[in-house]
């Protein structure tokens, strides 16, 4: 969903994050009002469920209650998903080593990244095991609880027939293996709570797996930065004894994943209605991918958008009331504490004086040899009252868990079962106030901002309202050891405080929705009659004429340079609103995915005038000039300038010249901006500095050359069109794509995490960017208007016809009316319509 970003790791250590931290069961009954009926939930009688399929594969389901309504989804997610659903399922519980080996990896990417499958399992028996699973199921309504299970049970429908040999072909990679069978309702729950954490404690999935302690109880002298200092000793140079290995920055390991979303209110649509623009950066394959679909209990719920693989319900879309938008939030849900240890003792912390152990706990994972043997392995895993411990040695040996000192990391939504609950509430919102209010009643959001348009309503809403840790800025700066301090460089806004004193712990306040969560009045949030925008920047611009400032830094930063893409999206939203007429679905959706680039609109013209004018490149670069192609080099200096010149600054399928200036822009990025701009960013002009260029017409040269040498290394010719390089293969087609990475300024998003190759930019791999796109107004006669898109379909077996379908539709910029009334599905060209029934199943 989403719209900011966090992490990777791959090889190094990196980037990942998973919390534990489980607070005794009394905190569970914290999370909702009441305790729920532990019976209350159980079903009674078959479940049963209606599954419209309309264009494109879209399931409506429709039920009479919450269980069958589960029923039917589990089943139409599997039929269309097994195989990346399986693995997913296989990944939480914490058995990828059993079934594909202890060192291969997951073959997509997800928020979890691709650890290494031993490690990920560690991760997952350690952080998810059986209490916290316990502790997430008695904390849900009994609604929730019956959806899980009729999901879980609809699951195991679709995977049972599939066995019986029903639907050939269906699911060649996964249909006969072990891993893909059944689940039971802890799986689910794994993969809710798995999604909790995202935004922190997956981002250390290997970190923590592979924490313990020194072997002897002395191992070594403390690195000078990780000695801790006295009151009143600055240790200055602590910083620069730090050398991290990686930043970590970003939610599934690269900026392409987030968001863009904008929302226009009446004064800016001419209208009754607002209009709101829902545009993810996301993950194309593997578990987190978005699955579109629409639940029904007549009465009770009717609504529209997208879930996570896995997940019984709508994260975001709309109803006949409410349409909603999530970017990923700059606010850290997260913190690093630093333990000071008892001398001689590793696993033994001092908080105020007084000794703490540290809680062991031995963690078996079953191990699949070569041969197809399987055995054994066990780790020993250590939790503090802070949580889990977490080896930070290969971000720098001044991080590493010594006779000294250790690290433990605490992630506020480790116990905040109130997510999904509030996704379902909003599932059901009858008014954008009520709406509001659920947000603010469960402060639940576990990693995002949100955007939001209502019925009749000429407002909209921004608010970074969810679980925050409550860590003031006066507290930071007065507990944050010198490593903390370094690592701010790495982590900026990530608290990394002194655990050796109980004063320096999170805060807990009244009114919080959990302990040590900030306050619902400490987080921002807007509403306006004209615009809010979220591009994965803070809340600070969410619009800029009413800048938001005043709260504390670990929810994001005010007063600094502003991505390009929240430059453009501003933009964007500023030239839509000229419109005499208002803003319209129509000019909004071609904005979306006009592939403009904000750093060609402000650049490319000052980067070309000081390379290909006055005679840049007639002088090569001395070392050129030396060489024997010399002529050729100049020949392609001048090609590449006229190429550039010529480019209409779009990353259209068509266009030429992007795949070069991107290769290009790249390499700018790497000068210091004091270096690169001509003018520098002023606070007070956020969304138009820095501005121009006056890096060395040199550097700029040498930049283009090797610039030009990645694409002729690549095979790809300086004039060959986008497509030559941004593609993605489906059943031996290839489907020519548009837009860009985030770096580029690009606010249509098509981005692959892998090398520049022969590849290209391909979507094959590791690909994020545009996936479920919406655009919702509300008519006046009751009907919502909604314009879709799915830019990875809905199916990843290659089987389905529904594989690849959407997809091409994303390609050529088709835009579907996906239908919500009852009428537009009935009229609906491609509408099938099955009733789902456990009883029919059970004869069979």
């Amino acid at each position: 969903m989403p719209s900011n970003a966090l992490l990777r790791e791959r090889g190094r250590f990196g980037r990942r994050v998973r919390l534990l931290v489980a607070l005794p069961f009394i905190a569970a009954g914290l999370q909702s009002c009441a305790v729920p009926n532990p019976n209350a939930d159980t079903h009674t009688g078959p479940y049963q469920a209606e599954i419209r399929r309309t264009a494109l594969g879209i399931p409506h389901v429709k039920a009479g209650d919450w269980g069958s309504l589960g029923y039917g989804y589990g089943y139409v997610q599997a039929q269309d998903n097994l195989c990346t659903m399986a693995d997913g399922f296989v990944t939480w519980r914490g058995e990828r080593s059993r079934y594909f080996g202890a060192d291969a990896r997951p073959t997509a990417e997800a928020t979890f990244e691709q650890p290494a499958n031993l490690d990920a399992d560690f991760f997952f028996r350690f952080i998810a095991d059986d209490a916290a699973i316990a502790r997430y199921r008695q904390s849900q309504t009994a609604e929730m609880r019956a959806l899980i299970d009729g999901f879980v049970a609809g699951y195991n429908r679709y995977v049972g027939e599939l066995a019986r040999g029903d639907f050939p072909g269906a699911h060649a990679a996964c249909r006969t293996s072990p891993w893909a069978g059944k689940i039971s309702n802890a799986d689910v729950y794994r993969r809710l709570y798995a999604a909790n954490l995202a935004g922190g404690a997956v981002r250390f999935v290997t970190a923590i797996a592979t924490a313990k302690p020194p072997a002897g109880a002395a191992a070594g002298p403390t690195p000078a930065a990780a000695r801790r200092p006295e009151r009143g000793d600055t240790h200055a140079g602590a910083e620069a004894d730090l050398a991290f290995a990686a930043p970590l920055a970003h939610l599934g390991g690269h900026s392409g994943i987030g968001s863009n979303a904008l929302a226009f209110g009446a004064d800016a649509t001419h209208s009754d209605s607002a209009l709101l623009l829902a545009n993810p950066h996301w993950f194309w394959n593997g578990p987190d991918r978005f699955y579109q679909a629409q639940l029904t209990i007549p009465g009770k719920l009717n609504v529209s958008g997208v879930s996570f693989l896995g997940v019984p319900l709508i994260v975001m879309g709309f109803n006949d009331n409410v349409a909603w938008a999530h970017t990923v939030s700059t606010a850290k849900r997260f913190g690093l504490f630093r333990l000071t240890l008892v001398p001689g003792s590793p696993t033994r912390y001092q908080v105020d004086g007084k000794t703490e152990a540290m809680t062991p706990t031995q963690v078996k994972v079953d191990v699949r040899a070569p041969d197809g043997s399987l055995h054994s392995v066990s780790r020993t895993l250590y939790r503090s009252r802070f949580g889990p411990l977490v080896n930070l040695g290969a971000l720098s040996p001044a991080l590493a868990w010594n006779g000294q000192q250790a690290f433990a990391l605490r992630d506020i939504n480790a116990d905040n079962f109130r997510v999904f609950e509030n996704f379902l509430e909003w599932n059901q919102a009858s008014s954008l106030d009520d709406f509001i209010r659920i947000q603010k009643k469960n402060a639940a959001l576990p990693w995002v901002n949100t955007l939001a348009i209502g019925r009749g309503d000429p407002r909209v809403w921004y608010a970074d309202i969810g679980a925050v840790p409550d860590v003031p800025d006066e507290l930071a700066q007065r507990c944050t050891p010198p490593v903390g301090k370094a690592l701010a460089q790495t982590m900026p806004g990530v608290p990394f405080l002194d655990g050796s004193r109980s004063d320096c712990d999170w805060r807990t306040q009244p009114g919080a929705a959990q302990p040590r969560a900030l306050p619902v009045a400490q987080m921002p949030s807007l509403l306006r009659r004209d615009y809010v925008g979220n591009f994965n920047g803070s809340y600070w611009l969410s619009n800029p004429a009413e800048p938001l400032t005043g709260y504390a830094q670990i929810i994001g930063a005010t007063q600094t340079p502003q991505s390009l893409r929240t430059r453009l999206g501003h933009s964007i939203a500023t030239q839509l609103q000229r419109d005499p007429q208002g803003v319209s679905a129509d000019a909004l959706g071609r904005a979306a995915l006009d592939s403009r680039s904000m750093s060609a609109l402000l650049f490319k013209r000052p980067v070309l005038d000081r390379v290909c004018g006055s005679g840049a490149v007639a002088q090569p670069h001395a070392d050129a000039q030396a060489d024997a192609d010399s002529a050729d080099k100049t020949a392609d200096l001048r090609e590449a300038c006229k190429v550039l010149a010529s480019w209409d600054d779009t990353a259209s399928a068509s266009a030429v010249g992007a795949t070069l200036w991107d290769e290009l822009w790249r390499r700018l990025l790497t000068i210091p901006p004091a270096q690169l701009y001509a003018v520098q960013f002023d606070p007070a002009q956020p969304l138009t500095t820095p501005l121009g260029i006056a890096a060395d017409p040199a550097k700029l040269a040498a930049a283009l050359r090797d610039a030009i040498a990645a694409l002729h290394q690549a095979g790809i010719a300086l004039a060959a069109p986008r497509s030559a390089a941004l593609y993605i293969d489906r059943d031996a087609e290839r489907i020519p794509l548009f837009g860009g990475c985030d770096a580029g300024g690009y606010f249509t998003a098509a981005c692959a995490a892998h090398p520049f190759d022969a590849r290209g930019y391909s979507m094959d791999v590791n690909p994020s960017g545009d996936t479920y796109l919406q655009i919702v107004s509300f008519a006046g006669d009751g009907d919502v208007l909604a314009r879709t898109l799915l830019a990875s379909s809905e199916s990843d077996d290659a089987a389905s016809p529904h594989y690849a379908d959407a997809t091409r539709d994303y390609a050529a910029r088709r835009w579907l009316s996906v239908p919500f009334s009852e009428a537009s599905i009935a009229r609906d060209p491609a509408l099938s319509v099955r009733t789902l029934s456990s009883s029919d199943a059970q004869a069979r």
